[in-house]
């Protein structure tokens, strides 16, 4: 370099301003230059609770979704026909009908009345009563269910959604079965249905709420006893910092360190602000589209969904293409399971020794719905009779919880697995 260029680079670089954290806060596109972080890679690590948790939730959600069905229906029942191409839909690894068998407290077989090789099945009244237990639950908890719908929808461009992206989501989000009808209509000041310009019926946000555009990241650190982190985040003098659990093995790598300090340095930016004039290359959109996914379960009862949920409100809510190598990039803060034939991905910080660590009202119901599906099997042939009511009315599920108690990393990589994992970075396909 001849020494005038240099001379020239040093008066720029001398009469540059200081770094100051509080104008990047508040300015920033400035960080979009920054790419060192986005290069870093780690590899998919398995970890037995969390594909337990998955495993045993993907059969409660599914039995859940067919009580619902049967309640819908306005025979009160549904034959074997009606349901025998469910299985995909359901996230099941069985036919339907062998699943329906299986648990014979919670759904009643019987033949139909003009065809007597047709299975049918109705709720039993066990069934029913946890039922009327779920709707009282949903009654006295129907704010934060519309809080967490107005914030979902704050979350997206245009502060709306198709009902077809909303529908799959509701089990995940605590909404109450048919809440488009059921919900919905009650706050009419804060929702209203409309036809996108392809057709779909969508459902907009009509209300901004202030008190609601707050993330859970900021409210767990303002909740905090020692809050320095959270005022001086509000006077723009730092960032915020997501929690990490790390897979046994990684965080005591120097490389991972260093790479996560420089990532939590990066300016935080609420998935409820307009992201439209960022970079979508810079590593500040990448920590963007990680608090936006980290919100969204973190919006979840069970801090968890499926990707391709999250892959059909991709557009609204401005993330990549291919955002599911997020996932396996911060395995710090996301677990991505492959359980059940399909892509789940939790959030860490939500379960602690394979329970989760603030439940809702509504998932301890859950557990009591899935004790009584589980006692089904164990007396499967003996029927209903066989169920003990008081213990399920009123025993504690701690039993259920017992496989995954341990937290235990497993760094043992299944190749194939690996290849899998690497398969859904590259691509955007089922």
């Amino acid at each position: 370099m001849n020494l005038k260029l240099r001379n020239s680079l040093l008066l720029f670089l001398n009469s540059s301003p200081p770094y100051e954290p509080s104008k990047l806060h508040l300015l920033p596109h400035h960080f979009h230059q920054w790419r060192g972080i986005t290069k870093v890679r780690l590899k998919w690590v398995k970890n037995r609770s969390f594909d337990h948790i998955i495993d045993k939730e993907t059969e409660l959600k599914a039995a859940c979704l067919l009580k619902d069905a049967i309640k819908r229906s306005p025979t009160g029942f549904l034959t074997a026909k009606s349901f025998a191409d469910w299985q995909k839909l359901l996230g099941l690894t069985v036919p339907v009908l062998r699943f329906m068998r299986r648990y014979p407290t919670i759904f009643r077989e019987f033949p139909h009345s003009q065809y007597s090789n047709l299975p049918c099945f109705r709720l039993t009244d066990t069934s029913l009563l946890l039922d009327s237990q779920e709707q009282s639950i949903h009654l006295a908890h129907e704010n934060d269910a519309v809080e967490r719908l107005c914030r979902l929808l704050m979350m997206t461009k245009t502060r709306t959604l198709p009902l077809k992206s909303l529908n799959p989501m509701k089990w995940d989000l605590g909404f109450p079965d048919n809440f488009e009808k059921l919900l919905v209509p009650k706050y009419p000041d804060l929702f209203r249905f409309i036809k996108a310009s392809n057709g779909l019926s969508c459902l907009r946000l009509l209300q901004w709420r202030d008190e609601f555009a707050v993330s859970e990241l900021q409210r767990s650190k303002e909740g905090c006893e020692v809050g320095d982190e959270y005022r001086q985040f509000k006077r723009g003098q730092t960032t915020l910092s997501f929690p990490l659990s790390f897979p046994r093995g990684y965080g005591a790598q120097k490389k991972v360190r260093a790479w996560m300090e420089e990532f939590q340095k990066l300016p935080y930016i609420s998935p409820y602000e307009d992201s439209r004039n960022l970079d979508p290359n810079s590593d500040l959109m990448e920590k963007r589209v990680v608090g936006v996914l980290h919100e969204i379960l973190s919006l979840t009862l069970h801090k968890k969904t499926k990707r391709n949920y999250l892959r059909s409100m991709r557009e609204e809510l401005n993330l990549p293409h291919k955002f599911t190598r997020i996932f396996t990039r911060y395995p710090g803060i996301f677990y991505l399971s492959l359980k059940c034939k399909t892509t789940t991905v939790a959030l860490r910080e939500g379960y602690q020794r394979g329970k989760l660590v603030n439940p809702h009202p509504l998932t301890r119901l859950r557990e009591k719905f899935y004790h009584v599906m589980r006692t089904g099997l164990l007396y499967r042939g003996k029927g209903e009779i066989f169920l003990p009511q008081e213990g399920i009315m009123l025993g504690s599920m701690e039993s259920e919880g017992e496989e995954g108690e341990s937290e235990e990393e497993e760094v043992e990589i299944d190749d194939e697995c690996s290849e899998e994992i690497s398969e859904l970075e590259e691509s955007d396909e089922d």
